[in-house]
């Protein structure tokens, strides 16, 4: 086996450490860098990288590796933070992970490696890279463990970034990755898995939004056009939202669509123009479901979009692959259709291709048609 300098992006989390174990017991000169992204409000309950940084050189003094702080704060509130509000205050919901793997880990980060001498990088991500001897090209897999899948989130990396790129417990299960952590000795082997983004962490995310972006109240109308309630402005809602409305036990016209005074309520539309947040009752109600998207801004991982035909595709994470047939008019654009109609397909969310374990890309959901 061919011995690289390889520089592993280590989090604090178990993935990052077992992933930096794996690599230097294959005989590679491991270094450790801990990305710090977010400055504001750091010293908070709700987000403090220090821990995190606390965690991982706890890792790397065990695994027995350098590790060096590098901040990425600026890069991060420049290409992800600014992109972030500009969807919300559009009425949109992107998801800030996707561009920070994009433009962050994958560009700043590697840039960084690359300057202090790294061949590769390495992370604890949930997905494989393979090399097609036939095109010459780096696909991106699915990780063998199913349920932690990571690929979605990385489907923006080109192949510049693949050919970089290691994610060895992608070749695992989770069950795996922990019993490694143990048998290692590794502090973090039982520490709780990271959920959400960073800089919010786990506070209310409307009182985070509420400090950047303004509000404007409006209506909540049901199917019929009926006024039920007030909302505290589009920005803050998302489609398929069952929580935080504020008219549960108001009951449906006629229990329309099997609606009842039991059944819940769910964002289905947002109208930006008329700032009125639509909801309907029933998790199946077809404003709900969507035949069709169309998607823009798309990246593909072998640099070009595949041939138009039928693929899977998702267009939420932890969604199980959906059938569906794929065109593309432009490369930077694409239409899917699918065999069944999709719950909640909500723009500024990415639709994700995929042929069998490959993923091929994807774009941002631009619109979506509903079956009324």
């Amino acid at each position: 086996m061919q011995h690289h300098r390889i520089v592993v992006g280590l989090s604090g989390g178990v993935d990052s450490a077992v992933t930096a174990h794996l690599l230097k017991k294959q005989g590679h000169e491991v270094v450790g860098i801990f990305m710090k992204n977010w400055e504001d409000d750091d010293d908070s309950e709700f987000c403090s990288s220090n821990i995190d940084f606390v965690d991982a050189a706890a890792v790397a003094d065990v695994v027995g590796i350098e590790i060096e702080h590098v901040n990425f704060a600026a890069d991060y509130k420049d290409r992800v933070f600014a992109e972030f509000l500009r969807e919300y205050q559009a009425g949109r919901t992107p998801n800030p992970d996707i561009l920070c793997n994009a433009e962050i880990k994958f560009k700043s980060f590697l840039d960084h490696a690359l300057q202090v001498g790294a061949e590769k990088i390495a992370t604890g991500h949930y997905a494989r890279v393979r090399l097609n001897e036939a095109t010459g090209l780096h696909e991106l897999l699915k990780g063998l463990d199913n349920s932690k899948d990571q690929s979605y989130f990385l489907h923006r990396l080109n192949q510049a970034q693949l050919s970089k790129t290691l994610f060895p417990v992608g070749e695992l299960l989770k069950t795996q990755v922990r019993q490694i952590a143990e048998e290692i000795g590794l502090p973090n082997a039982k520490k709780k898995d990271s959920t959400g983004i960073c800089f919010i962490g786990e506070r209310p995310f409307r009182d985070f939004l509420n400090r950047y972006i303004s509000k404007e109240p409006g209506p909540i109308k049901d199917a019929t056009g009926r006024t039920i309630g007030k909302h505290v402005g589009l920005s803050f809602y998302t489609l398929g939202q069952r929580q935080g409305l504020g008219i549960g036990g108001i009951k449906a016209k006629g229990a329309q669509r099997g609606g009842g005074e039991h059944t819940p309520w769910f964002v289905a539309r947002k109208d930006m123009a008329q700032n009125i947040l639509w909801v309907v009752q029933g998790h199946d109600h077809p404003w709900l479901l969507s035949p069709q998207l169309e998607a823009a801004d798309a990246s593909w991982c072998s640099g070009s979009a595949p041939t138009a035909g039928l693929y899977a595709a998702k267009t939420r994470y932890r969604q199980a692959d959906a059938h569906c047939a794929f065109t593309s008019p432009h490369a930077t654009e694409f239409a899917l259709s699918f065999d069944e109609s999709q719950w909640a397909v909500t723009p500024g969310q990415s639709a994700v291709l995929y042929d069998g374990e490959v993923c091929l890309g994807g774009g941002v959901i631009n619109s979506a048609v509903t079956l009324t």
